[in-house]
């Protein structure tokens, strides 16, 4: 492996290990909207499986429409890419959205 290559994979690792720090804050925050029960929890879980089911058949396209000489590291850093995107949208819709209760 070349030390291009070999940079490239460990920034890859790098991207996926940052993602794997953010993406519990937003697990936290959107159960904590689950667990306060009511409408609000109801919208929030069907909206949690509706966006798993659109960033798989996104990536899965994105996949499909590179074809078989996509390289496996254009085609992780693409992915992560994408996972970093819908992580971070839902961390910054899910902290504006609390209700502080008023003192």
């Amino acid at each position: 492996m070349k030390v291009s290559e070999q940079a490239t994979w460990l920034k890859l690792g790098v991207d996926a290990w940052a993602l794997g720090w953010q993406a519990p804050r937003g697990m936290g925050l959107r159960s904590a909207r689950i667990a306060e029960g009511g409408p609000a929890a109801g919208m929030e879980a069907w909206l949690m499986l509706s966006e798993k089911w659109q960033s798989a058949v996104e990536i899965q396209f994105d996949l499909l429409a590179r074809g078989p000489d996509a390289s496996p590291a254009a085609t992780t850093r693409r992915t992560l890419a994408h996972l970093k995107r819908k992580v971070a949208a839902n961390d910054r819709r899910l902290r504006y959205a609390i209700d502080y209760p008023r003192k």
